[in-house]
């Protein structure tokens, strides 16, 4: 299964769109997964449309669009907790492996997605893998447009990390 994770689009504040290769990437993913800050109804709308299935939540410069703080998502044998990591830079990985932590599945692994610093993560924190994609339009403070394809089966995962 292929998973597009993404976040910090930040459409029309800090970016006019979301690229065509970010676009395609969504379109042709099995699910996507973004971690908040749409930062507008139409950046939301955009990857709802394109994506054949999503989870997602709302980040600090979000509006109502219905999404909650966190989500899961269970994922070719793997659960999925995916929150924005709102919050001060001092204390983020640990704050987000407590959310992960509190919604964890007993039978699969579990690992957490976030979004907030625009800046790529992958580590391990209190046994969990954490995930931040970065800024999928690069928009500021990061200094490049990356996403995740997320390769996962049977609770295993392979994480690239794709950019401009």
């Amino acid at each position: 299964m292929q998973v597009v994770v993404l976040s910090d689009t930040h459409v029309k504040s800090r970016a006019p769109e979301i690229s065509e290769w970010v676009r395609a990437a969504i379109a042709d993913a099995d699910h996507a997964i973004h971690a908040g800050d749409f930062d507008s109804r139409p950046a939301y709308e955009t990857v709802a449309d394109l994506a054949a299935d999503l989870t997602a939540v709302r980040g600090n410069t979000d509006g109502n669009y219905g999404l909650s703080e966190v989500a899961t998502a269970d994922l070719g044998g793997v659960r999925f907790v995916v929150t924005h990591g709102t919050g001060p830079d001092a204390g983020y990985e640990e704050r987000v492996a407590g959310i992960v932590a509190e919604n964890a599945a007993a039978d699969r692994p579990t690992v957490g997605v976030s979004g907030h610093t625009h800046r790529l993560l992958d580590t391990r924190v209190d046994g969990y893998r954490l995930l931040n994609p970065g800024s999928a339009t690069g928009a500021w403070p990061a200094g490049e447009t990356t996403f995740l394809a997320v390769d996962v089966e049977a609770g295993d995962l392979d994480v690239e990390v794709r950019r401009a």
